[in-house]
């Protein structure tokens, strides 16, 4: 099978699976060997069609789509728990915290239900969880999609402008030097960049796999947030504050 073949293929499946590992790509393509797949998925990278995770995972790039968050939720898990570490130790008692909607923003929420703060969010995940918790939640309203386990639309960012935030944790689906940070659709967008505007601090959770990655719609600049991250980078080092230790 010749390369231009090979790789529309790859395309073909990745478009009707969204996720999936190379050892079950190459199941679908048994005539074609798994470094002839790698060497395939490399170029298609370059081209930016498609976007490779840690794990040996692939998927078309993230400029293209958003992937369900019980997908998210299982990628890069090491990294996730790692961000969600360090950014709990930015939270001191008594404070008044906006959480974002996000696998990784999910992950800090687990550590900061222990903590006596006050969380705002319009993340659903927050739904999903019982127990003891130390921290007072405030769900706000909003339009709710389910893909992201999110709400947002006016009613959110209304309810969003009534506050002050001591700080705020938001997600993101890309972090580029020209493009700033991105997201797929134009009210999260749009959302993220109204708790900016309402936080005395605001921190951005994204590993290190997003770098130098776009989506669909800008939401705010690099200098606007705090990136916590598990591994710094020295050229958006050059535009923003980085914690990663």
């Amino acid at each position: 099978m010749i390369p231009y073949i090979r790789q529309e293929k790859i395309i073909e499946i990745l478009e009707s699976r969204e996720l999936i590992r190379i050892e079950e790509l190459q199941k679908l393509i048994p005539e074609v060997s798994i470094s002839t797949l790698r060497r395939d998925l490399k170029e298609l990278e370059g081209l930016n069609k498609v976007q490779t995770l840690s794990g040996g995972a692939v998927k078309i790039s993230s400029s293209v789509s958003e992937l369900p968050m019980a997908t998210k939720a299982s990628l890069q898990m090491k990294e996730k728990r790692y961000i969600a570490e360090l950014a709990a130790r930015e939270v001191a008692a008594g404070e008044t915290v906006y959480l974002d909607s996000g696998s990784t923003c999910t992950t800090l929420l687990r550590e900061l239900l222990k903590k006596k703060i006050r969380i705002i969010t319009t993340n659903t995940d927050v739904l999903r969880l019982t127990g003891e918790f130390e921290a007072e939640v405030t769900i706000l309203g909003g339009t709710y999609d389910p893909k992201i386990s999110s709400l947002s639309g006016p009613l959110a960012e209304a309810n969003i402008q009534k506050y002050v935030f001591d700080k705020a944790f938001l997600g993101a689906n890309g972090i580029d030097l020209k493009f700033g940070v991105t997201t797929p659709n134009l009210v999260e967008a749009i959302k993220k960049k109204t708790v900016i505007d309402h936080a005395k601090k605001a921190f951005l959770l994204c590993d290190s796999s997003k770098f130098h990655k776009t989506s669909a719609v800008k939401s705010f600049e690099l200098n606007e947030v705090i990136l916590i991250t598990d591994k710094a980078d020295s050229d958006l080092g050059k535009e923003m504050t980085i914690i990663s230790k």
